[in-house]
């Protein structure tokens, strides 16, 4: 039996992780999703294989306990590459930080940056620790936002854990720079992609979220992406070979006739979702 290529998705019940799941669900893939609620239309076809995980990534622990587990059971050379791709993320209540001072919703700021931040460190540190001695190639993709690079009024909560997580990505790949084989690693940008979070912010009262008007314009001309388009490109990027040469990127910037990529792309408009 020839080996496979395993992918770890988490997010995948809906939007981009949905869309991403259904690429990958590839013959000769091996696909475990990690999500919330499971994602009953996902089958896999002859000579795929696909496992999905129900965990809340708002406590991540178990997630992450179970991962070191399962992959510590996998033989080395099961798996001709092993790719983690750190997906999901969650909106905290849509208001200037003055106004969440209430049980509610500081329970979705936490809940935000547990599952943007807390929850994609504690992955990655089972992933990698799993996987250091396997022979084959090994990717952490992190998905991030243009909003991690530029501030947004009204969401704190959420511009903070993508920020967090471009900068833990440049932590993580100067440590994996150091080893031998170590993994590659990119947070990379989606682009604008018409998903549930983009219907939250263009939906918000505008007088606690000033970027509504334009969030609603993006939508009005027709400015988004689909989740598919946008997993392709994702995934373009991703099996690029210059994938990892930057930790920090933006899918806007990538072309196919060049194989340099600059930090941050060209701007990044809005959320990615």
């Amino acid at each position: 039996m020839s080996a496979s290529h395993l992918y770890i998705l988490t997010g995948a019940s809906r939007g981009l992780g949905l869309a991403l799941a259904r690429e990958l669900l590839q013959p000769g893939n091996c696909l475990v999703l990690i999500a919330r609620s499971a994602a009953p239309d996902l089958h896999a076809p002859p000579g795929a294989q696909l496992t999905q995980w129900q965990h809340d990534l708002s406590d991540a622990r178990a997630a992450a306990q179970q991962l070191s587990q399962w992959l510590a059971q996998q033989p080395p050379e099961r798996h001709a590459s092993a790719t983690l791709i750190n997906n999901a993320g969650a909106l905290a209540q849509i208001a200037p930080l003055r106004e969440c001072a209430q049980a509610p919703a500081q329970a979705s700021i936490a809940n935000a940056l547990r599952v943007g931040l807390e929850a994609p460190m504690l992955l990655s540190a089972s992933f990698l620790g799993a996987t250091a001695d396997w022979p084959g190639a090994r990717k952490v993709l992190n998905i991030s936002s243009g909003l991690g690079r530029r501030p947004m009024a009204a969401q704190a909560a959420y511009c903070a854990a993508k920020a967090g997580m471009d900068h833990f990505s440049r932590c993580l790949a100067l440590e994996e720079a150091a080893r031998p084989r170590g993994a590659r690693v990119c947070s990379l940008a989606p682009g604008v992609i018409d998903t549930d979070m983009q219907l939250q912010l263009r939906s918000a009262d505008p007088d606690r979220f000033p970027d509504q008007p334009r969030f609603a314009q993006l939508n009005a001309r027709q400015e988004l992406s689909s989740a598919s388009a946008s997993a392709a490109r994702v995934l373009a990027w991703l099996r690029h070979p210059a994938f990892g040469r930057e930790p920090v990127a933006d899918v806007r910037s990538l072309d196919t006739g060049a194989s340099a990529m600059h930090e941050g792309g060209p701007g990044a408009a809005g959320a990615r979702r």
